[in-house]
C-alpha cells in the first residue's frame, strides 16, 4: 500500500483466459499477452450489504467489459437464506471460497430477525478462522480535511494491522451456573508465539513495502503482563531483523488519547485483536467515518476475504442513503491484492474527486442516493482507465 495512493448481482459466465490490461484496453487488446483471468466471489449479505455490494458488481462489470481480466460471481450467504434454509455456511462453500477465488467481497453482516446475530457469527469468523486470515489491514487515510472532527488533523495516513484469529475473539470460554446469581462468564484471551509473531512480522513487511518508517505495539503489558510479555518480547526480537524500521510500544490506552492528540505520527500500527478492533473504529472516526473505512483480512498467497466495515445498518436498507464509499475504497484494496494496482489507484482518485465534489450521500453533506454516487465513482474509474 503506497502512502500516495445497478445491476444485480448474479453470477456472470467466467472465462478460462482474458486479454488483461487497463488502460486502453480494447483497442489494444490484438497485442496484449493473455492472462489469467482474476476470480471474485461476491457476497451481499445483509441490509445495506445489498446496496453497497451492487455498487462494486457494477465496478467489476465495467472494468471487465473494459479488457480488464476480472470476473465476479454472486454466493449467497446470509440472514434470508439462513431463515429460509437454516444454513448459514457450508463446510464445501468455505473450501470452494478458499480454492477457487482470487478474492472474497462480503457486503455486510447482521439481521435484526436472526436472534443473537448466530448467521454472521458463523459465515464472517468462519471464513476468517477457517480460511486462516489470520492479518487484518484497515487502512486510515484522511481523503479530505473537511471530514476530521479535529481541529488540525495533519495528515493522517496510517495502517493498522490487526492479529485477527486469535485474543478474546477465539471464542475460547464458558458459562458456569447460567441464569443463576451466582452465574460465571468467561472468555479467553489466546495468544500463541507462532500468532504473535506472523502477525507482527506482516506489520514490518507492511511497513517496509509501503515505505513507511515506524511501526507501532499497541497493547496493556501494563494489566495483562502474560500476554503483554509475549507481545513486547517477539516484538523487540522480530523488529531486529528490521533495522531500517523504527519501533515502539504504546499502551492501548494512552495511544487511544495520542491518536486524538497527533494521529499524524503514525504510520503502522500492530496490534492484538480486540484492541485494534476498538482503536481501528476511533481511527476511522478521525478522518470521516465509517461510510469511507475499508477492511481486509488476509493470508500472504491465500485468498483475502475484504469488507468495508460499516455494518448491515438495517435501519436505512433499502432507503437508498447507503453511502457506497467504503465498499468501493474496500474494492480497491481488493484490485491491489490481486495485482490490479492501476485499477486500485483509480478507484481512489475517483472517490476522493466524488468527496471532493460533493457527489456523497447525505451522511457525508450530499444529496445523492447509494445508485447515483457509486454510478459516478464508476463513470470517473473507467474514464481513468481509458474505457
Amino acid at each position: 500500500m503506497s502512502r500516495a495512493t445497478g445491476a444485480d448481482i448474479t453470477t456472470r459466465g467466467s472465462d478460462t483466459e482474458r486479454t488483461g490490461g487497463s488502460r486502453g484496453a480494447t483497442a489494444a487488446a490484438g497485442r496484449r499477452p493473455k492472462r489469467r483471468v482474476k476470480r471474485i466471489a461476491l457476497i451481499p449479505g445483509d441490509g445495506i450489504g445489498v446496496e453497497v455490494t451492487r455498487q462494486v458488481a457494477n465496478l467489476i462489470d465495467g472494468l471487465r467489459d473494459t479488457g480488464v481480466a476480472i470476473d465476479r460471481t454472486g454466493i449467497e450467504a446470509g440472514a434470508d437464506r439462513y431463515l429460509r434454509t437454516g444454513v448459514t455456511i457450508t463446510d464445501a462453500e468455505i473450501a470452494t471460497l478458499g480454492t477457487d477465488f482470487d478474492a472474497i467481497f462480503l457486503g455486510a453482516m447482521g439481521d435484526p430477525r436472526v436472534k443473537d446475530n448466530v448467521h454472521a457469527r458463523e459465515i464472517l469468523l468462519g471464513l476468517r478462522f477457517r480460511l486462516d486470515l489470520y492479518m487484518n489491514l484497515r487502512p486510515v487515510r484522511l481523503l479530505d480535511g473537511r471530514l476530521s472532527p479535529l481541529r488540525e488533523p495533519g495528515d493522517i495516513d496510517m495502517i493498522i494491522v490487526r492479529e485477527n484469529t486469535e485474543g478474546v475473539y477465539a471464542g475460547v470460554g464458558g458459562l458456569l451456573r447460567a441464569g443463576t446469581r451466582d452465574e460465571v462468564a468467561i472468555e479467553e484471551d489466546i495468544n500463541t508465539r507462532t500468532g504473535v509473531e506472523r502477525i507482527i512480522r506482516a506489520a514490518f513487511e507492511t511497513a517496509r513495502s509501503a515505505g513507511r518508517r515506524l511501526v507501532t505495539l499497541t497493547d496493556k503489558a501494563n494489566a495483562m503482563p502474560h500476554a503483554g510479555s509475549l507481545w513486547r518480547r517477539t516484538f523487540a526480537e522480530v523488529g531486529d531483523e528490521y533495522p531500517d524500521i523504527e519501533r515502539e510500544a504504546i499502551h492501548a490506552d494512552a495511544l487511544a488519547l495520542d491518536l486524538v492528540r497527533r494521529p499524524a505520527r503514525y504510520d503502522v500500527i500492530v496490534a492484538p485483536n480486540l484492541f485494534g478492533d476498538l482503536l481501528s473504529d476511533l481511527a476511522a472516526g478521525l478522518v470521516g467515518g465509517l461510510g469511507i473505512a475499508p477492511s481486509a483480512s488476509l493470508h500472504p498467497g491465500r485468498v483475502g476475504l475484504f469488507e468495508p466495515v460499516h455494518g448491515s445498518a438495517p435501519d436505512i436498507a433499502g432507503s437508498g442513503r447507503a453511502n457506497p464509499l467504503a465498499a468501493l475504497l474496500t474494492a480497491a484494496l481488493m484490485f491491489e491484492h490481486i495485482g490490479l494496482a492501476t485499477e486500485a489507484a483509480a478507484v481512489e482518485v475517483a472517490v476522493r474527486h466524488a468527496i471532493h465534489s460533493g457527489h456523497v450521500t447525505p451522511d457525508m453533506g450530499g444529496t445523492m442516493d447509494t445508485d447515483e454516487v457509486g454510478g459516478r465513482v464508476r463513470e470517473h474509474v473507467l474514464r481513468l482507465a481509458g474505457a
